[in-house]
Order: C-alpha cells, then structure tokens, then sequence
C-alpha cells in the first residue's frame, strides 16, 4: 500500500531521505574525533570508552533487520518519524551525559532508532523511485551522501570538538533531526507491505542478546582469556546466536530468512563486510587516539588528517565499479582485503615521535584504496540470485554484518590493545606515548591480520562464473563505507 508523490515533491522527498542516511552514518564518525576529550571529562577507562562506539556500532546492527520489519509492517513513514524523534532525544540525552554509563546508554539509543530510520529511508525511496533512470539516479545521490558521511562526520567532529565541546557533536543532531522531521511530513508519502505480516520478536530477542553477550565477553577478554566472566559470557553469546538459527528455521516469517546467508557466496561476501567493518569501526578509531593523544593533534586538525582514508575509498569505488563488470567480483575480494592489509602493516610501524606524512598518510591511501575493492563488490554480491521480496532483508543483512563486524572487532582490537600496552599510567612522559603507540601498532597488526582471513574467505567461498556472481534486474545497489 502507497500513496504516490508528484514529480517534483518525489525530489524534495529524497533530499529528506538523503540527510537521513547522512546523520546515521556520520554519527558512527563523529563521536570519535570527540571521545579523547570526552573521556577526559566524564573519567572513562580505556575499556569504557570503546563502549561509546560500540554501543552505537551493536543496537544498529543487531536491529536493523527488526527495524525494517517495523517500517514494512507498522508504516514506512511513521517508523522514519519515529525514528527522527527517538535519535534526537537520545542525542540530547548523550549531549547532557554527565558520566560514562549515561553516555554509553545514549548512544546504544541512538543506535536502535537509527536502527528504524535507516531501513525506513532506503524503502521509502525505493517506492518513492520505483523504476527507470529517476531511480537510478536517486539512488547515485543517496549513496553518494552515504559515502561522504564518514567524511562529514571527521570534519564536523573535529570542528565542533576544538571550537566548541565534544558535547555538540551530539547535540548537533537536533538540528538535522528538526530538518528531517519536518521534511518528511511535507514531502513523504506514507507506504507499508501489504498481506498478513508478523513480528519475529523472539528472533530480535535472542540475536540482539547473544551479540551482546559475544561483544561484552571480547570486552572482558583484556583482564584474561581464561577468566570464568570471559568464558562464561562468550559461551552465552554462541548460544542464543545458534538459538537464534534454529528460531529462523522454524518461524513463518523470520527476522533473517535463512536462504538469504546460507548461499556460499553470499555468506561470504556478509563475513568479509564484517571485516572490513572491524576495521573501519574498530582499528580507525585507535588511529584517532595516535593522532590526537600520541601525535598531539587538536581535534580538527585530526579529523583532516583521518580524511584521506575516506577520500581514497571515494576515488576508488567508482574505478572499481567500472572494473567489476569486467573481472568480476572474486579477484576485488582477493586482492582488496590484502591491499588494506599492507595498508595496515605499514600504519603498524609507528612511533611516539613520528611523522603523521611519512608513518601514516602512505597507508591510509592504502587502505582506502583497498577499501574501495570491497565495498563495491561486496554489496553487489549481497543482492546476487536474491529473489526481489528478500532484498530488503539481503541489503539490510550486509549492512548490519559492517556494523556488528565493527562492535565485535572493537572489543577484540580493545582487548589486543589492553594486553600490549601494559600500565601506560604508570609511565611518565615520553615512556607513556611509546607505550601507547605500542598498543596501538598490536591493534593495527590483529586488523591486518583479520584482512589476511577476509581474502582467504573470498578465496574458498566467492567462487563461481563471473556472469553468476553480478545481480540480475533492478534492484538498489548501495556503495559505500558506511
């Protein structure tokens, strides 16, 4: 069921949209800038602070599948406005956070209504664009706003951090939420899945859970691998994730249909997004702390410097969009995750007292380039041989395996981290920087490790004729790295 727009409100209608995938992604960015100074004033550990990232990274991503259900179900509109509603309050509520924990909740609310818009926007212009050369070009200015996100985020965190406080790198959010808020009453029409449609709560339930207690249990990891808390809740975590496999085995209407990431190639392409998600997520947050904290950067000149990773990625992906049709996707899913793997090495080498130009910049263009060989193919290869009533579900699933990756490889890298740099406070001076950048480079290495495992994935399961790895027929393709 719809209502349909005229020609032109359809145009206001995805500028609307566009700033609403631009506010969910730059706000996996922005905090990051911010966290130094925020740690500093609210007392969180090293532990807690990554928290402030991953509690955003793990309610986006373990319900937004639930929350394209809302949207489908409920009404497309009315889960965006709530959604709206929900991130603005919860960005005020983290603006004003006056410890850790309430900042750390804030964002984990920010992330469950970001949870709702995102899927909401994506459907919205899908049936705002249902065909023809409009769709194709509505869905070139979304992704492009998509991808220029993490690159807006950098830029406005680190501005807003060094001339005003971190506090408004959340409190900024109400502006675009009045914006978005109002613009999708006047120009978005209303829409939702027709038949008999039913929730799939024991589902969210048990995944949200058992990703929760995985993440929290590689949390626990830096005081121990062998600790009964440790093992106890990484237990739990692949209990209710194994429950939650049997659930949608048996479910009429499951939260993840099962086809969708059973098929080899598929499977594949959703582990090596997670990958590339612990990486953007997790390790490029520890690069923010070498420039700011080691390197001694203010906030906005470590927002410029963060920038050429995304830049790359941005010059990559239409190159290799360009390519794809021509090699296929296998040999860019090789090669792409070994080339942000060199990347990573190169970054491993740094030191206390070294130079941004000659022990960073090299590799951040490494990476993005990189980068850009993933993530073209891998969100072609997410809609590969899916029929058209599980694109939604297929094209949400490699979005949410980016942001899940990036919980579940932060508290990884957080523990690699905690047990390579030692008591850092107990040092003084110059000896307290060297140990950070130890910590650091160890978190760089397990990264490039993790890229090295991405390739051999796309090795063994990315397999097939070229022609039968690249979609069929007119469906929304999204590149980008957010």
């Amino acid at each position: 069921m719809s209502t349909s727009l005229s020609a032109s409100t359809r145009w206001w209608a995805l500028g609307v949209l566009s700033l609403t995938q631009l506010v969910v992604v730059l706000d996996g960015t922005i905090v990051s800038i911010a966290l130094p100074q925020a740690q500093q004033q609210l007392g969180l550990s090293d532990s807690g602070r990554q928290w402030v990232v991953t509690a955003y990274a793990l309610a986006f991503g373990a319900l937004l599948l639930l929350g394209g259900r809302i949207a489908d179900y409920w009404g497309r509109k009315r889960t965006f406005l709530v959604g709206m509603l929900g991130f603005g309050a919860a960005s005020v509520f983290g603006g004003v956070a006056q410890s850790g924990i309430e900042l750390i909740i804030a964002r984990g609310l920010q992330g469950l209504f970001a949870a709702m818009l995102a899927p909401a926007a994506l459907a919205l212009l899908t049936v705002s664009f249902p065909h023809g050369k409009d769709r194709n070009t509505a869905f070139a200015v979304f992704g492009t706003v998509a991808g220029a996100g993490a690159a807006v985020g950098l830029l406005l965190g680190g501005v807003l951090t060094e001339f005003a406080d971190w506090r408004w790198c959340l409190l900024v959010n109400v502006f675009f939420v009045i914006v978005g808020f109002v613009g999708a009453l006047l120009f978005v029409a209303e829409s939702k899945a027709d038949g008999n449609n039913r929730y799939d709560v024991l589902g969210a339930i048990t995944v949200s859970l058992g990703l929760g207690a995985l993440v929290y249990g590689f949390s626990l990891a830096e005081s121990g691998w062998g600790e009964p808390l440790t093992i106890g809740f990484l237990a739990l975590g692949v209990v209710l994730l194994a429950l939650f496999v049997f659930i949608e085995s048996r479910v009429a209407q499951p939260l993840l249909p099962l086809r969708i990431v059973v098929d080899k190639v598929r499977g594949g392409a959703f582990l090596i997004q997670a990958v590339a998600g612990s990486v953007m997520i997790g390790a490029t947050l520890y690069l923010t702390f070498h420039l700011q904290i080691v390197l001694g950067m203010p906030p906005l000149e470590s927002g410029l410097a963060s920038l050429p990773l995304t830049i790359a990625i941005m010059i990559a992906a239409p190159v290799v969009t360009r390519l794809l049709p021509v090699i296929g996707p296998r040999p860019l899913l090789i090669a792409g995750p070994l080339i942000v793997a060199v990347g990573l090495i190169y970054l491993s080498r740094i030191t206390a007292d070294g130079s941004y130009f000659v022990q960073v910049l090299p590799a951040l263009i490494v990476m993005g380039i990189g980068m850009g060989a993933i993530f073209v193919p891998v969100q072609n290869l997410a809609l590969t041989g899916v029929a058209s009533h599980d694109a939604g579900a297929a094209s949400a699933t490699v979005n949410a395996a980016m942001q899940i990756g990036g919980s579940v490889g932060l508290s990884i890298f957080t523990a690699v981290y905690a047990a390579s740099v030692g008591a850092p406070d107990a040092l003084g001076g110059a000896s307290r920087l060297t140990a950070f950048a130890t910590g650091y480079s160890a978190t760089f290495l397990a990264a490039a490790v993790a890229m090295a495992l991405a390739s051999i994935v796309a090795i063994f399961l990315v397999r097939g004729p070229k022609s039968s790895l690249l979609p069929q027929g007119d469906l929304p393709v999204l590149a980008h790295a957010g």
